[in-house]
């Protein structure tokens, strides 16, 4: 398994994702770039110039057509996806952390970050009323005042979005009134990803306290937990096999004390059903900070703290791989 290396950032990446038919790849650091590429063979199709800090979150919607990301410097921003202009510039108070196109790719989700003196908020634009661009106000603003979110996701049908926070909560908002419809506490600490299976009915987690475990996506019911000894940083589900895959590390600021040996970097393949590691893949120099599958389950893409993103396509005894219970 030999991985393609993309070279496109200077600093840390922040998330990777892939679009719906997987044809391109979009990776975002702490650098203010926002690369796309081909993921069947690494070349960069382009990049998204416009911001002025570290980019937390990208997402592409249904069909390609609008990139979204979120940035450090207080902003919000929509992309034509083919030609990289930027359509919509939405300004916030504080650091956007997580953005998403809803299933139809009419409405946008953001969360920002409680940080100097502004609370955490989630809100919701309809693109399709351009008032609410042009004026900057968001049809539903929910505040969050317990503990701020640190990932989020829309769940099924867009009825709802699906956010983790900073304490390891759970919650379950509706995308029409704002009220929290379901909140459960699985994990001890920080919630760093989410991440829907192919189908949207379930959804596994990834954090801080060296799980991930995975979610029923309308009751929010736990359903299995994936252990390892260190922070879980982002896992995903394969959209063809009961497999998830796991990225993470020791802290970032821990990295520099220990040699790349003992540092552990890889990526760990865990079975959905038995909960029991079966492979890992390594590579990085430094944690894993994002980890995808791409949609038809032959490939996955991670993203590090070296600012490298690897494309690894799996060789065949991968899939004739029989697991023994």
């Amino acid at each position: 398994m030999k991985p393609i290396l993309l070279q496109g950032h200077e600093r840390s990446i922040t998330q990777i994702k892939y679009n719906r038919e997987g044809d391109l790849l979009f990776t975002v650091a702490k650098d203010p770039i926002v690369n796309v590429w081909y993921s069947v063979n690494g070349e960069r199709l382009g990049t998204y110039m416009g911001h002025t800090g570290a980019v937390w979150c990208v997402d592409a919607d249904w069909d390609t057509k609008h990139v979204l990301t979120g940035s450090a410097d207080n902003s919000c921003r929509l992309w034509d996806c083919e030609t990289g202009k930027q359509l919509a510039l939405l300004k916030t108070n504080s650091a956007v952390r997580t953005c998403g196109f809803d299933f139809g790719g009419n409405i946008i989700m953001f969360s920002t970050d409680k940080q100097m003196g502004y609370q955490c908020f989630v809100s919701f634009f309809d693109l399709r009323d351009p008032s609410q661009i042009d004026s900057n106000e968001p049809y539903m603003k929910i505040p969050c005042n317990d503990s701020k979110i640190t990932s989020a996701v829309w769940g099924p049908l867009g009825e709802c979005i699906i956010a983790g926070h900073e304490s390891g909560e759970l919650n379950q908002y509706s995308a029409k009134s704002g009220e929290v419809l379901v909140n459960v506490k699985e994990h001890s600490r920080q919630i760093n990803d989410i991440q829907l299976s192919r189908d949207m009915t379930m959804f596994v987690t990834a954090s801080k306290d060296n799980t991930a475990k995975l979610f029923d996506s309308t009751t929010l019911e736990h359903q299995k937990t994936f252990r390892t000894e260190r922070p879980v940083n982002s896992a995903a589900l394969s959209p063809n096999y009961d497999h998830v895959v796991l990225g993470g590390g020791q802290e970032a600021m821990d990295v520099t004390t220990t040699s790349t040996r003992i540092g552990k970097f890889e990526a760990r393949f865990f079975h959905l059903a038995f909960e029991e590691e079966f492979g890992r893949v390594k590579g990085h120099f430094g944690p894993i900070n994002s980890v995808a599958f791409h949609p038809d389950g032959k490939s996955y893409s991670s993203g590090g703290e070296d600012g490298y993103v690897r494309i690894h396509y799996f060789d065949p005894q991968y899939f004739e791989f029989e697991f023994e219970a």
